[in-house]
């Protein structure tokens, strides 16, 4: 699909760097019926983010896509100009297909947090399962998969298990450049102030949005998104030099 399908101005607008020298514009985006606003304040964190992009993730079931959740990524205000030192004066196209671009977003020293939304109803075992199962995929192919990791999953899993999330619910993933994972749930939209649980593991920490924009992200929209958005924003770093 093309890009432009997942990227649409809105009217409402929000601004990074608001207290800064350097000030840009981003605007919410729609997923369905799922609205990533421009901004929040994650759980467990002190620092309000900005949505780098949104898009769903789901399957082509009998030559038809369906769509299981939303997907929105949120990054910390500094992000952009430790990216664009690399990846200013690239096109989207060029952002989306970039494996290392995508790479240094989940590694990158500064905080992210991921709002997914349910679109079809999940279990938090079918949920928590799938996203462990491309975690040790992912870790056994860059080979850090160690006891630490197994413990860190077994966790992950735990917080899940009695979990159900009904359409319009939300699981939210904040994760710390000190190498913590806060996992908390909303089942009305909502942005709540603490987490659920938080894992001290920075692989794991890492690992859960490489799932979803890494190399074999489950969703292609969402990283369209990102590369579209954070392409822009790039450019309003130039402009105002």
């Amino acid at each position: 699909m093309p890009i432009e399908q997942y990227y649409k101005s809105r009217e409402r607008v929000g601004v990074i760097g608001a207290g800064s020298p350097t000030k840009m514009s981003v605007t919410e985006v729609h997923v369905d019926s799922v609205v990533f606003p421009p901004a929040v304040k994650p759980p467990g964190s002190d620092k309000t983010l900005f949505l780098g992009g949104a898009g769903a993730r789901g399957l082509e079931i009998e030559g038809k896509f369906v769509k299981f959740t939303a997907i929105g990524v949120y990054l910390e205000d500094n992000a952009v100009p430790l990216l664009a030192v690399k990846w200013k004066g690239k096109t989207p196209e060029e952002l989306t297909a970039s494996i290392d671009f995508f790479a240094e977003i989940v590694t990158g020293p500064f905080e992210k947090f991921t709002k997914v939304t349910m679109i079809l109803p999940l279990t938090g075992k079918q949920y928590s399962e799938k996203v462990a199962e491309n975690c040790v995929a992912y870790w056994k192919s860059i080979d850090k998969y160690s006891d630490a990791e197994s413990e860190a999953i077994n966790k992950f899993l735990q917080v899940f298990k009695d979990e159900t999330f009904p359409p319009g619910a939300s699981i939210l993933f904040t994760q710390s450049p000190s190498a913590s994972l806060t996992i908390s749930f909303s089942k009305d939209g909502s942005i709540p102030e603490h987490g659920n649980a938080v894992i001290e593991n920075k692989q794991m920490s890492e690992a859960v949005l490489e799932s979803i924009i890494g190399k074999h992200g489950v969703s292609p929209a969402a990283k369209q998104s990102l590369g579209v958005r954070l392409s822009d924003l790039f450019q309003q770093i130039e402009l105002q030099k």
